[in-house]
């Protein structure tokens, strides 16, 4: 028999270094909580910070961003580019690859949810993509 659910309180202080090349603050995943359709952590990108190309195969992610603005490359030739700043929410469906790059001078932190409980496991790189965004 399987423990009863729980509340879990996380507070993001320890951080992690996530596929894509960013430095992440823990969150609430499968790993940290046992959460089985969910994970959410908060992400602060430095100014010159920039991700790696990729995916997220199989989850739909949810941003929120709390500062700062960061540009947001997408498509299957990363032919699109958005700039998300402070006080928007940006969706990004399961597939699509993805590349976002802080510009600006200012740090950005934002408050990202998947639909995957395992935070990193189906992140796809796509170094062939990389060079696209210069």
């Amino acid at each position: 028999m399987s423990p009863k659910p729980t509340c879990h309180l996380i507070r993001p202080e320890s951080t992690y270094e996530g596929k894509q090349g960013l430095t992440y603050f823990a969150g609430i995943a499968t790993e940290s909580v046992g959460s089985s359709g969910i994970c959410m952590h908060v992400l602060t990108m430095p100014p010159g910070a920039r991700a790696k190309a990729h995916l997220h195969e199989n989850h739909e992610t949810a941003i929120y961003v709390l500062s700062g603005e960061v540009h947001t490359w997408y498509g299957d030739r990363l032919e699109h580019h958005i700039v998300v700043k402070a006080g928007d929410l940006f969706y990004i469906p399961a597939g699509v690859p993805h590349l976002p790059a802080n510009l600006s001078n200012a740090p950005s932190s934002a408050v990202i949810a998947r639909t995957d409980p395992n935070e990193q496991e189906s992140v796809v790189l796509l170094p062939e993509l990389d060079a696209l965004v210069a």
